[in-house]
């Protein structure tokens, strides 16, 4: 039986490690899609699955649908994080929030032109909460949430349906952050702030708190350091297929593989060389340590929640391989 998965992605794009993690899990073997779903994160919820949707067509495989989730957290906003910033200091990264980026902007229902083309294939009518409850129910016990955005998504089909713990066989997830051995600036201001977590941490508490069957963490720690290389995409780009083109002109160089880490290791567990136990949170009280991954070991009296298996090294030279196959399949 393929192993069946709903992808929750915040699709920046072109490329770069969003939809490069969506194209691993769209190329796996024994894999089935079943939907895409796309809350704000890395930008605007409407661009992004203008992305997600062009990326379907470049790869032929339109019948998956993208569906439109969650505009703004459950509570963050661009002004509750501005007064955050005028009291603690400027964070390194804000994602669609971040108007001292190229390419973003204020109104959350701007889209613009693409730069590999605009899609011509329509989102789901069907809201990605409403389409999460709708496909466990259906499916209930097989089906997997690969999540690589923030939480917003997750935590409204929890709201729609609180047995989803239960209808889910695992939540593997791509966030958290607790000793990263890197020099990058967003981690030296705080090596307990990650993007994913911080950026909607009621929705990331409601979710690591839930008694979900199973779940996996892929924090920074594990994907920081290993990067999309220029040898990576060139190997790539001779198997000559229209995601090879996409990813030879779009991939990007030289940055952290962050969501690819998180793909390739539940596609194939076995690249994971060391884990840890742990009980995971996020501090929602807005004062210093706001948005920061907190855990307990294990077992820890009073901790809630399913405790997680926490992915901390990366058999290396294999994930490379994969995401070179991966990529690579017509």
């Amino acid at each position: 039986m393929r192993r069946k998965v709903i992808i929750d992605q915040d699709t920046l794009g072109p490329a770069g490690t969003n939809l490069q993690a969506v194209a691993l899990l769209l190329n796996a073997p024994e894999i089935e899609v079943l939907a895409i779903t796309v809350p704000t994160g890395d930008h605007w919820r409407d661009q992004q699955v203008r992305h997600a949707l062009r990326l379907l067509e470049i790869m032929v495989r339109t019948e998956i649908p993208v569906a439109p989730g969650a505009e703004m957290p459950l509570a963050s906003t661009p002004a509750t994080v501005a007064a955050w910033e005028a009291v603690h200091g400027k964070l390194v990264y804000n994602g669609a929030w971040d108007l001292t980026r190229p390419g973003r902007w204020a109104d959350p229902r701007e889209v613009c032109d693409l730069p590999e083309g605009n899609p011509k294939s329509p989102p789901a009518a069907e809201a990605a909460s409403d389409l999460i409850v709708r496909l466990a129910r259906r499916h209930p016990g097989e089906i997997s949430l690969w999540c690589g955005a923030p939480f917003t998504n997750v935590a409204l089909a929890l709201a729609l349906e609180p047995r989803l713990p239960e209808l889910i066989r695992e939540v593997h997830f791509m966030g958290g952050s607790f000793a990263p051995a890197t020099a990058a600036r967003e981690f030296v201001q705080n090596p307990r702030r990650e993007f994913n977590l911080r950026f909607d941490p009621e929705a990331a508490r409601t979710v690591l708190r839930a008694p979900w069957r199973r779940l996996v963490c892929a924090p920074i720690d594990i994907s920081q350091n290993e990067r999309a290389t220029p040898d990576l995409f060139a190997r790539i780009a001779r198997a000559g297929t229209p995601l090879a083109a996409y990813l030879d002109r779009f991939g990007r160089r030289d940055r952290p593989m962050w969501d690819e880490v998180a793909a390739a290791t539940w596609i194939d567990p076995t690249l994971v060389t060391r884990t840890e136990r742990h009980h995971l949170d996020v501090e929602t009280i807005p004062d210093a340590a706001w948005g920061e991954t907190l855990h307990r070991p294990a077992g820890s009296p009073g901790a809630t929640g399913t405790a997680a298996e926490v992915q901390l090294a990366l058999d290396v030279p294999r994930f490379r391989d994969l995401f070179v196959d991966l990529c690579s399949r017509p």
